[in-house]
């Protein structure tokens, strides 16, 4: 009897402790995120990449119940950012926005101070955003053909806006000017923002950038919309051609925004960021004005991301190379 007794109260602190073992890796799942997240924006505020971001980092905050601070880190061709996210605790309580240069700079930058595959965790690609070329009313051009001209018969005299070194809108008018057999002179700018305003005012005659930052001064008639730079139409401009329909056939550039973390974190966090992230990209309200406004919601998996990632790496490495970007 009391050998019964005995193992029963045996098997009862057994079943109690597996319990608590359980119960305690519940909560360990249930904890993240512990405290507020810092979101690294490697753009100022203002610009397009720091337009999308503030909208999910404010969804996301909603969603966890912690506060989502954003952390503009703008310069060194997007290298201080990248650099600060890979560093971060990987406990995922640190995340960031990178773009197209992420891929880029390894080709075309030397003695990176971390490794573009092994020192980050991809977590989501928030959206893809077709660019747009996008002049100065001043410019006596409406179509792609018209500017080709109007620049060829001004070798040298127009200035484009670079919202961010190596950016897609970098390399949209680098590979414009190879396809096209034009020269126009180069305005470095941190940031969409700046160039946009520049823009405005006639300083720059021509920029390739997102819409969502000139959306509003194409429909004021501040600004014209030539083209855009990705094989289908922007969602948000479908009335405005692409390169490849007014005249470069093989035209197709765009830029990407997605989420980061540094290397190794835990599974848990992955999953609930990745989670949400695509929740939030993907869902009816968001998509739509994410749609409204050029970008097209894509909301993938940690996963799916990372291989998109290995594939971006050899396709921009190529127009790197195409447009003659050597490494510094």
């Amino acid at each position: 009897m009391r050998i019964r007794s005995v193992r029963a109260a045996a098997l009862a602190a057994s079943v109690i402790g597996l319990s608590g073992l359980f119960a305690a890796q519940a909560v360990s799942a249930q904890a993240f995120p512990s405290r507020p997240l810092r979101w690294i924006v490697a753009v100022p505020p203002g610009s397009t990449n720091d337009l999308i971001s503030r909208l999910v980092a404010q969804r996301l905050a909603e969603s966890v119940g912690q506060p989502v601070l954003v952390d503009n880190r703008p310069g060194g061709a997007f290298v201080i950012a990248s650099d600060i996210i890979a560093r971060a605790a990987p406990d995922g309580h640190t995340v960031g926005t990178l773009l197209t240069p992420h891929v880029v700079n390894p080709f075309v930058m030397k003695d990176l101070p971390y490794d573009t595959l092994r020192d980050f965790t991809p977590v989501s690609n928030m959206v893809i955003v077709p660019g747009v070329l996008t002049v100065h009313p001043s410019v006596p051009a409406s179509t792609l053909k018209e500017f080709i001209a109007h620049a060829k018969s001004r070798p040298g005299a127009l200035n484009y806006g670079v919202p961010g070194q190596l950016t897609s809108g970098h390399l949209s008018v680098e590979m414009m000017k190879v396809m096209a057999g034009i020269d126009v002179t180069y305005i470095p700018y941190k940031g969409g923002a700046p160039a946009i305003a520049d823009l405005i005012a006639g300083q720059i005659q021509l920029l390739i950038s997102g819409p969502p930052g000139v959306l509003q001064h194409i429909r004021t008639g501040r600004l014209k919309a030539i083209a855009t730079t990705a094989t289908k139409r922007s969602p948000g401009m479908p009335d405005t051609p692409t390169f490849a329909e007014s005249g470069l056939p093989g035209y197709d550039t765009y830029e990407w925004y997605g989420v980061f973390a540094p290397a190794k974190i835990p599974k848990d966090a992955l999953d609930r960021l990745g989670r949400e992230v695509a929740r939030i990209v993907k869902s009816p309200e968001l998509a739509e004005r994410l749609g409204a406004q050029g970008a097209i919601p894509v909301g993938d998996t940690p996963a799916e991301f990372d291989a998109f990632i290995r594939r971006e790496m050899q396709v921009w490495g190529k127009i790197a190379k195409q447009v003659g970007l050597k490494p510094n």
